[in-house]
């Protein structure tokens, strides 16, 4: 499987299982801080400019966005962890919403695991880590906004977070740039190694 990115398609935006889509193709889950730049990587990774709903207010995916790529997998885009704004019910809402689709989506076969490169992992970070791990849902732990770190000092902060985040054997990291484009090719080829 050659994953080419071309037909790119919002299926369905859904807040419960019943509203999954019936599809028969691997899903690839992204979660992460709610600042994390997740929508911009799915377009970075999509090579499109706004198919995710990229915003300066964090916290605005508050549902499971579910894009078909080339019908050969879905992405689902999972609401951000950790946006203060959002009201103490919401967030519940929320981790309900995000625990039901990781703990019973049949077809989900990675999630990969957004964290910010130039900081520590947060405690959320840590916990939906743990929490995946328990849950033994293959995790690939992408670290963004690489382009904001000098380049001989990304590999630190790599090491920082594998160690933080206390990755299992296996796990793989990578950092990433939705700014300069210049892995996508490399992520491709992990994802499908996962599917």
């Amino acid at each position: 499987m050659k994953i080419n990115p071309n037909n790119i398609d919002l299926i369905i935006s859904a807040v419960q299982e019943a509203q999954y889509p019936e599809t028969d193709v691997p899903e690839v889950a992204l979660s992460g801080r709610s600042n994390v730049g997740k929508s911009s990587f799915i377009n970075s990774m999509i090579g499109r400019k706004n198919m995710a709903r990229t915003s300066q207010q964090p916290g605005k995916t508050q549902t499971l966005n579910f894009f078909n790529i080339d019908d050969q997998l879905v992405f689902v885009d999972v609401p951000g962890y950790g946006y203060a704004k959002v009201s103490k019910v919401q967030r519940e809402k929320f981790g309900k919403m995000i625990e039901e689709y990781l703990t019973t989506r049949q077809k989900l076969q990675l999630v990969i695991q957004l964290v910010d490169l130039r900081h520590n992992p947060t405690e959320d970070d840590v916990l939906m880590y743990n929490y995946l791990k328990h849950f033994d849902i293959p995790t690939l732990i992408i670290c963004t906004k690489e382009d904001k770190i000098p380049k001989g000092k990304v590999q630190k902060h790599l090491n920082n977070i594998k160690n933080k985040l206390d990755l299992e054997e296996g796990d793989t990291i990578v950092s990433y740039s939705s700014i300069k484009n210049n892995k996508q090719q490399q992520i491709w080829d992990l994802i499908e190694s996962y599917l």
